[in-house]
């Protein structure tokens, strides 16, 4: 799996995301239900990155919080990548 120090991002698929919100439980600092419903991540200005695909960093302190939200989703719509590479490293795509 991934070393500590990498850097790395996370994104939302929205045509998987049922709006559950857990992500947001576990992790407000990193995700955001819009006002369509869905999850968004959010970068450290607060804005919600809403283009498909459009990833931001995985704060360090926050990785357990958001592999814990990858793992609990239930809409399996949730990736973590190495930035470095663009593996991902959680998630539904993860080897």
């Amino acid at each position: 799996m991934s070393g500590t120090g990498e850097a790395l991002e996370v994104w939302i698929d929205q045509d998987l995301c049922t709006g559950d919100g857990i992500c947001v439980q576990y992790a407000p600092e990193v995700f955001e239900l819009d006002i369509d419903g869905l999850a968004y991540v959010k970068g450290d200005d607060d804005e919600l990155r809403q283009q498909p695909g459009e990833s931001v960093p995985v704060p360090l302190t926050l990785l357990q919080d958001v592999v814990d939200s990858v793992k609990d989703c239930p809409g399996d719509c949730i990736h973590v990548r190495r930035a470095a590479d663009g593996v991902e490293v959680y998630g539904p795509d993860a080897e």
